[in-house]
This record gives structure tokens, sequence and C-alpha cells, in this order.
């Protein structure tokens, strides 16, 4: 009965996460854009990812739990502390994931100010030069007793509802579609830029690995390759998340 009180709770806080804004912020880009992030560094994200970004002239944001660096899983091989040192030293951006990839709606605000700062530390112990301005949301799941916290801490919190963000936005909860192969197909990333262009948006994608077979939270280099190829095709520029912000006026 406690575990599925508490479920209940993580997922009230959630929908509350989702509806309701600490403040809104009104995008002012003067045309679409799209960003590409990536969640728990997968090394065949540093790698294949972020070279597919590259070849096309472009850059992505990285979301990473310094705890789970080097720690492998089920689903992939972990990229290592080397690989985010050289992520950044490439131009891409390094978010945060919290240190030990803990739901934010599982912490008080104690805990989530020391996986903050647990965070922080760690990436600046790989080099000074590495600074953290976007959070994404582990697992996805919000909070929104802690999102004045986190608006204090971060320019940005991703979560992954889908949608385009455009007009009035909540960037303590921003909207992104899934890159994942069991998530979207080709025609659903043209219609996610149609949106955008129809809108005036900022489309966000989110994706974990990235492999000829991914795992059920990646997506396969065809797919990302689609994806840029139809940001270049409606010649919408590629940013990181720091930089569509301060597109859009942030």
């Amino acid at each position: 009965m406690n575990a599925k009180w508490s479920e209940a709770k993580t997922r009230a806080s959630h929908r509350l996460a989702m509806h309701l804004r600490v403040d809104s912020f009104r995008l002012c880009n003067d045309a679409p854009m799209v960003s590409f992030t990536f969640d728990d560094l997968p090394k065949s994200a540093v790698t294949t990812g972020a070279g597919i970004l590259e070849a096309h002239d472009a850059r992505g944001t990285f979301y990473v739990s310094g705890g789970l660096v080097g720690t492998g899983t089920p689903n992939w091989v972990a990229g290592d502390a080397a690989d985010v040192v050289a992520l950044h030293r490439r131009g891409h951006e390094i978010g945060c994931h919290t240190f030990s990839h803990k739901r934010a709606c599982d912490l008080d605000a104690e805990s989530l100010a020391e996986e903050i700062e647990l965070n922080r530390r760690y990436f600046r112990s790989l080099d000074s030069a590495i600074k953290v301005t976007s959070f994404a949301y582990p697992f996805g799941y919000g909070s929104f007793l802690r999102k004045r916290q986190l608006r204090s801490a971060f320019q940005s919190c991703r979560g992954i509802v889908p949608g385009v963000n455009s007009g009035s936005v909540d960037l303590q909860f921003l909207r992104a579609m899934p890159l994942i192969d069991g998530g979207i197909d080709r025609d659903g990333i043209e219609r996610a830029f149609d949106q955008a262009q129809t809108d005036n948006g900022w489309l966000i994608f989110y994706t974990h690995d990235v492999a000829e077979e991914p795992s059920p939270y990646g997506c396969s280099p065809g797919l990302m390759n689609h994806a840029l190829e139809a940001a270049s095709r409606r010649r919408i520029p590629v940013l990181k998340m720091a930089e569509a912000l301060q597109c859009a006026g942030a």
C-alpha cells in the first residue's frame, strides 16, 4: 500500500508540474529552431550520435548524471569521464541530470540541492570550463514542488512530454519529442517539423543510445540522419539548449 501511495503522489506531482507554471516565458525567436538532446551518456551517443551531429555541422546537449558515468546498463555501454570532456571540447553542451539519476519528485529541497551541487562539482573536477545551465528530469518525471528551486539553478528544464514549444512556455517543463525508433517514424519527424514551422516553435528531440539495433530508448543512425536532413532541407537551425534560449530572448 505504501508503495502504491508513493507512486500515486509521484504521478500527481508530475501532473501538477506539467500544468502549473512557476512563471511563463514568451519565446521571441525570429524563426523555428530545433535541438537534439541525449540522456544518460551511452557510449554510442558520444561516438555515433555526436559524430552524426558534427557531420551536419551541428552540436547537441548531453544530460549527464556524474554518479553514473562509466557505469554500464543492460541497454548500452556507458561513456566515461574522458567522453564528457571530449564532448565539451568538441562544442557540445553538457547538462545536468542530477548526480545519482534520482527523480526530482523523490527528492526534498535539501536532497535536490545536494544532487545539483555534486554534479556541478563533478563537472568542475573534469574541466573547470564546463558550465551547466540546462537540466533534464530523470525518467521524465517532473515535480511541481521542485520547479521553483530548479528555476533558480538552471535556465531550462526539459521533460519528455511530447510537443513543440511555442509562444508562452514553461521553461521549467519544456516539451520534447522522442527521437526513438519505437516512438516516432520519419513521417512523425516531418509532422513535428511542420508544427514547428507553423507555430514558429522550438522543437526539442530527446534520445539515448544511437545504434543500428538501438535499445527501446534509443534511435538508429538512419532516423537521426533523417531528422537532421529535415532540419537542413527546411533551413531550420540546429541549436544547443542554451543557444536556443538565447535566440528566444532568455
